[in-house]
């Protein structure tokens, strides 16, 4: 996943962009990047790798030096970005958000025509650039922008800075949002609203799927309107988004109370204590406590001063580590007890494997497991979420290759909750993990806690369905 910011001001923007896309360092933890443009120094760039570091501490130094009254930035988990072009359009810096399943098809047909890429992100080409490429086949921006928009299988959603304020394009199916902020002074576009309170902008529009407008120091300005369908990802609410965050108008973690609640209340477990897993699952844990009215602790602890996301490290080697480094027990408030625990969701299952044997040492009696959403089936398709994963490293996958034999199942068979098969498949994965009970969400009520109809919401890593 990754995450932009951007604002045009009638002052200097520089400290406004920095600490609104410093807001977003939860949703990437390879590159950041910034961008500014001022009439007398033209367009300046910084990018860093923070794999081994915070964005803000890269950037300290570089935002002395910047200036402009219009600038965006980006946290990335994959490429080096934003990007600067220099077009037939003129010249513009580029940040993108998104996955774009058919990059070697497009970049095969550029190649094709003898164009050539400059940048790059691992062994491939950078996907900004190749939006950028999309974009400068237009006319002029607008037709470009809708090309581009048009052309990219997958998802992808905008922010380009121009000598005339930030143009905001939204992905044609909303899988990923953008909100517009204005301050007294400045208007903003914005993955996570959490990047406005604290810098003084209430929000002033969610863009549609597909929505195209610019904003400049006074006014958001519509250039495309949106269109009619779409298929905004449910994880943002589950696991991605940042808890006083709003997507659509719905509350982060308002979404996650209900989604507790919604599992309390057909439970009919008899536990002590319910816990949330850090950092995800405490809303959804919070839901749970309060709806049963069973006490809320912390039976572990995140350390959060050192270790980052565990999804962070390249190798499975590394994430195994920080997945059993970053939670410490405490064992006055485990031993002899049976406590129920909340989680976002189980994809690898090696962080939850790492601490429920951590629970176990600590002398836990039962651990009964409840999940925030369905069991994970398929790989997303549309964002970073399992870019790196193939189909059998999902627990679910793995679990129904044990009880069919094979890679080929007929993975519908499992998606019915009150299946067989379903039953079959959530008991091995409890066995697997060392769980006392296991017991996930229910596609209808996670539809019913975010409060959206089921088909203007992305399920695909539920139940396979989607919009290309």
């Amino acid at each position: 996943m990754s995450g932009f910011f951007g604002c045009v001001s009638k002052n200097d923007a520089v400290p406004d962009v920095f600490y609104g896309t410093d807001y977003h360092s939860h949703l990437g933890t390879r590159r950041g990047g910034l961008a500014f443009y001022d009439a007398e120094a033209g367009f300046q760039r910084s990018i860093h790798n923070i794999e081994n570091s915070y964005f803000r501490n890269k950037f300290e130094t570089n935002i002395l030096e910047f200036k402009g009254n219009s600038g965006i930035g980006v946290i990335s988990d994959y490429e080096a970005q934003p990007i600067v072009v220099n077009s037939h359009l003129g010249k513009f810096a580029l940040a993108h958000v998104g996955r774009i399943l058919n990059a070697e098809e497009l970049e095969a047909d550029f190649l094709h025509r003898h164009r050539h890429f400059s940048e790059t992100s691992g062994n491939g080409v950078n996907p900004t650039e190749l939006i950028a490429m999309l974009i400068c086949e237009g006319q002029d921006l607008l037709s470009g922008i809708q090309h581009a928009l048009r052309s990219v299988k997958g998802s992808s959603s905008l922010l380009i800075l121009t000598d005339e304020g930030i143009i905001a394009a939204r992905d044609k199916f909303g899988r990923t949002p953008i909100i517009i902020g204005k301050s007294p002074d400045a208007y903003a576009a914005s993955f996570e609203t959490c990047a406005f309170s604290n810098l003084n902008y209430e929000i002033t529009r969610y863009l549609g799927p597909g929505e195209i407008g610019m904003i400049t120091a006074t006014e958001y300005r519509q250039l495309a309107a949106p269109g009619d369908q779409m298929q905004i990802c449910a994880f943002l609410w589950v696991y991605y988004g940042y808890p006083p965050s709003y997507y659509e108008n719905i509350n982060v973690e308002s979404c996650r109370y209900r989604c507790g609640a919604a599992l309390a209340k057909d439970d009919v477990v008899e536990a002590e204590f319910v816990a949330g897993v850090p950092d995800s699952g405490v809303g959804s844990g919070l839901g749970y406590s309060n709806e049963k009215k069973l006490p809320f602790t912390r039976p572990y602890t995140k350390y959060t001063p050192t270790w980052p996301r565990s999804f962070t490290p390249t190798t499975q080697e590394q994430r195994d580590l920080v997945a059993k480094m970053k939670l410490i027990p405490n064992p006055d408030l485990i031993e002899g007890k049976s406590g129920v625990f909340l989680d976002d969701s189980i994809v690898r299952g090696t962080q939850l494997k790492d601490n429920t044997n951590d629970l176990h040492q600590a002398g836990i009696r039962e651990i009964h497991m409840r999940i925030a959403c369905p069991p994970l089936l398929y790989p997303c398709e549309y964002l970073n979420f399992s870019r790196s994963r193939n189909s059998l490293e999902l627990a679910t996958r793995k679990a129904v290759m044990e009880l069919e034999g094979t890679e080929n199942a007929d993975f519908t068979k499992y998606l019915d909750p009150e299946s067989e098969d379903y039953r079959k498949m959530v008991d091995v994965m409890r066995e697997k993990l060392g769980l006392t009970t296991l017991k996930f969400q229910k596609m209808d009520d996670l539809v019913e806690a975010i409060g959206l109809p089921k088909e203007k919401l992305c399920t695909h890593c539920f139940d396979g369905t989607g919009l290309f």
